[in-house]
């Protein structure tokens, strides 16, 4: 037994003012009824006895505690850069002279 008719699609379809073929409206027919039997069958298992889930997957935080640490000074920054000059980093030239 279909749960939606292809009736009730072209209605709702008028309603919503959207213009459907036939083939459309009994292709659209046919997938919301898929969808309604899904729903159902989910209903059916789904009882007060199983908790509900966000995820299928039992999942965990992968960050790291938030700690205040000591940050690097401005030497020891610098002191893994390919180049440094006056305590910054020293970087190809990308621009001409004329920018």
């Amino acid at each position: 037994m279909s749960a939606i008719t292809r009736a009730e699609v072209d209605h709702l379809a008028a309603l919503a003012r959207i213009a459907m073929s036939d083939d459309e409206l009994d292709q659209l027919a046919g997938e919301l009824d898929v969808i309604v039997g899904s729903v159902a069958k989910v209903s059916e298992v789904a009882t007060d006895e199983i908790p509900a889930t966000s995820h299928p997957l039992p999942m965990t935080n992968v960050f790291r505690e938030d700690v205040v640490e000591t940050p690097l000074t401005a030497s020891e920054a610098l002191s893994g850069a390919p180049a440094a000059e006056d305590g910054k980093f020293l970087v190809p030239q990308i621009l001409g002279d004329e920018q």
